[in-house]
Order: structure tokens, then C-alpha cells, then sequence
């Protein structure tokens, strides 16, 4: 039994891409690498994970990455870098807004594709990652999650910092 198909799926994956992409449009220029939070001493990433820029960065690495099922053989498009994957890493150069915003286009499109045309047996595939091994359906349900988790501290932190509300987008425009 179905409960739900592709479409539903892609018109609330499309409506959190759109969300975070208003985040990246209404970060103002002095609040671009401001951190979200502090750096903790026994954090997993590289320090400076929370700079607004970066968190975009890494939502849009993340949702990229996670529509190919695989870590092995990802590689983001230029001018982008493979972050995340190391320990002791370091964060790349700052990338700037508009940089962000074409990734945004382009995860845009490659989730729309990879949700439309996803067979029951894509659906069920299963995917290995170091923290856990799920079916290629649900890795995407985690996917719209960790967008949405990300886009929600952004907003907030716009909301607090630079008293920039945000709009529902209930689904893709």
C-alpha cells in the first residue's frame, strides 16, 4: 500500500529547498559568516561549522550527496569541496552567496529528478552510511529533515539577528 507518492514527496522536499533558499536570499551581508553557535570542544566538524554561510553550505552538501544514496564516489560541483569527510578538517574559503544559490538551483532540480522517477525498487534499496544502513525512501525522508532541521536554525537566527521573519512556503513554488 502506497501512502504516499513521488509527487507529495517532491511538493514538501521542493517547499524546504525553497525555504532555505529565502534563508540564503535574506542573510544579510554583515550576518554572512556570523556562527549560529559556539564551537564545542568535542565536536565532529571542522570549527566555524555554525557560520551562517557554511550551515547553508553543508545543508545543500548533505541533501546533494544523500539524493545519490553513496558517499563513495561524490564529489560536489565546482567550485564546491568535499567537506565532512575527514577528521580534523578545516573549513573551505567562504563561499558567497550567489555560489550558494546556483548549488540551490542545482540540488533543486537533482531532487526533483531523483524523487520523480524513483522506482519501488530505488525505494527499497538499501544505503550504507557510517551511521546507520537505510532504504533510499527513507534516507530521503532523513534528507527533507536534516534541509528542514538547518533551514528552521537559520530562519530562526535572521529572526533574532536581523528581525527577518520567514514564509511558510507550504509547498515547492
Amino acid at each position: 500500500m502506497t501512502i504516499i507518492n513521488n509527487e507529495m514527496l517532491w511538493r514538501q522536499f521542493g517547499a524546504a529547498i525553497d525555504m532555505l533558499d529565502d534563508a540564503i536570499k535574506d542573510c544579510p551581508k554583515e550576518l554572512w559568516e556570523t556562527q549560529l553557535w559556539d564551537d564545542q570542544p568535542d565536536q565532529w566538524v571542522a570549527k566555524g561549522f555554525s557560520k551562517f554561510w557554511y550551515l547553508c553550505y553543508h545543508t545543500l552538501f548533505w541533501l546533494d550527496l544523500y539524493l545519490t544514496g553513496a558517499e563513495e564516489g561524490f564529489s560536489p560541483p565546482a567550485p564546491f569541496d568535499l567537506v565532512e569527510m575527514e577528521p580534523n578538517e578545516t573549513l573551505p574559503r567562504t563561499y558567497s552567496r550567489e555560489e550558494l544559490l546556483g548549488y540551490v538551483v542545482t540540488c533543486r532540480q537533482n531532487c526533483q529528478a531523483v524523487i520523480s522517477a524513483m522506482s519501488q525498487e530505488q525505494a527499497n534499496r538499501l544505503c550504507q552510511f557510517s551511521w546507520g544502513e537505510v532504504p533510499f525512501a527513507e534516507l530521503q525522508l532523513y534528507n527533507l529533515r536534516h534541509v528542514m532541521e538547518h533551514g528552521a536554525q537559520l530562519r530562526m537566527f535572521l529572526g533574532q539577528q536581523a528581525n527577518k521573519s520567514a514564509t511558510w512556503v507550504s509547498e515547492v513554488r
